[in-house]
């Protein structure tokens, strides 16, 4: 039970949450490790949250995820007396009455005084504890209070709100000290505020990822970005795009490239964009944004040669491996041809399938595989008609229509 964290955790969390750009994440990450095994129990807390996901930690990091092994350091953590460690456990729901037995506090409310020195004192990450324990009533539990503490409803809601409000100044001064995860609950408390206890304050969530771009972390700058793109402003969501790739953000060398490739704020240049989009897989080969728009250069040969194969390839990994149909068409028409891969009329017909715009070469396909029954869809000359008369005056429309006529019944039937 301290009221001061050890070197190894300040660094750490200097190097997973409050500068993040660093790069040192792993080396961060094995420091923890260490400390936890030394009997750091506020060691063995953030450890945990880094085993957690992307939902308590920067994707950027690479950490692995694994449920089982946070759940045991939490446990961990309280037993060794981290207060940290016990609001933390208490927030996830696994502070059970047998794991809290373990701690060697005295009461919840001793524990929650300690994480509140800690916070004090000036550190981000517990002032940010400290606010989610206001923020999501874990108060509660901790005061060992409920509505029936109270003598009405409407004192209830008083100390409600007496104490949720709390959250606020917290979650400000864990912000304001490189903590970034703070703006989302601040964001959500300015926006939604709480049941008819907090009012919302929309006007107070303005520039809260703005802040967190400008302070340099690259999951804000991302979504700075992002923000800036819906408000039209596609210049200098480029720039914040920039800098949250050049800080290591996953996704952001894609959305750099996606700007160039479709001049967004900035003069198309198709030879930059392949290159972010290059950047972007060498991280993530499946990332499906540069998989598609990479596949659809070498499709048309944007900054690159033309390659049919490469397009292929790039376009089918988007599609196979993470459920992407952006590039369903260019599928169906290399499929269709023998564009890179083998003449497939089957895959043809299920890349058209996935389609959800109109277009007259895809309904050219279309008439094409059924008038004529190819790639084991049934033969259905009318279906077949239908598609082609509907694709239009296109000569190879023409030339296919060519082959059919109606019987004396009125019914379309092949000439030859």
């Amino acid at each position: 039970m301290t009221t001061f964290l050890s070197p190894e955790v300040k660094q750490a969390l200097q190097d997973i949450y409050y500068n993040e750009r660093t790069g040192r994440g792993m080396e961060a990450l094995a420091l923890l490790e260490k400390a936890s095994e030394a009997g750091d129990g506020d060691a063995s807390c953030v450890l945990a949250r880094c085993y957690c996901g992307r939902q308590y930690v920067w994707a950027g990091h690479g950490f692995p995820e694994d449920d089982a092994k946070a759940t045991e350091l939490l446990h961990k953590s309280v037993e060794q007396g981290s207060a940290l460690g016990v609001l933390v456990a208490l927030r996830c729901g696994e502070l059970t009455p047998s794991v809290e037995k373990t701690m060697p506090f005295e009461d919840l409310q001793e524990a929650m005084d300690t994480a509140v020195a800690l916070a004090e004192s000036g550190d981000a990450f517990s002032q940010y504890v400290v606010a989610n324990a206001y923020f999501w009533w874990d108060f509660l539990r901790i005061q060992n209070k409920d509505q029936d503490s109270f003598p009405n409803q409407e004192d209830f809601k008083s100390y409600l709100k007496e104490n949720i409000s709390k959250c606020e100044a917290w979650f400000w001064r864990a912000l304001q000290s490189g903590m970034y995860f703070a703006a989302n609950n601040l964001n959500k408390y300015y926006n939604e505020g709480d049941e008819d206890i907090i009012l919302p304050q929309p006007e107070m969530a303005k520039d809260l990822y703005k802040i967190g771009a400008e302070a340099g972390h690259p999951i804000m700058q991302a979504i700075y970005a992002d923000d800036l793109t819906k408000e039209n402003c596609k210049e200098e969501a480029l720039y914040w795009y920039k800098e949250a790739a050049e800080g290591g953000h996953p996704g952001a060398w894609y959305d750099v490239g996606r700007c160039y490739f479709n001049g967004e704020g900035v003069e198309q240049n198709d030879v930059y964009a392949v290159e972010c989009f290059e950047k972007e897989l060498a991280r993530n080969p499946i990332h499906p944004g540069a998989c598609n728009l990479l596949g659809k250069a070498y499709f048309f040969g944007r900054g690159v040669q033309k390659d049919y194969a490469k397009a292929y390839h790039y376009l089918f990994t988007a599609y196979d491996k993470q459920d992407s149909t952006w590039g369903v068409f260019y599928l169906a028409q290399c499929s269709f041809n023998g564009w890179g891969t083998s003449k497939d009329y089957g895959k043809a017909i299920e890349f058209l399938n996935k389609m959800t715009f109109e277009n007259a070469e895809a309904d050219y396909m279309r008439g094409f595989i059924y008038a004529r029954g190819l790639g084991g869809v049934p033969e259905d000359i009318k279906k077949g008609i239908g598609y082609l008369q509907k694709a239009g005056n296109l000569d190879e429309v023409r030339e296919e229509l060519s082959h059919y006529k109606k019987n004396l019944f009125g019914k379309w039937v092949r000439r030859d």
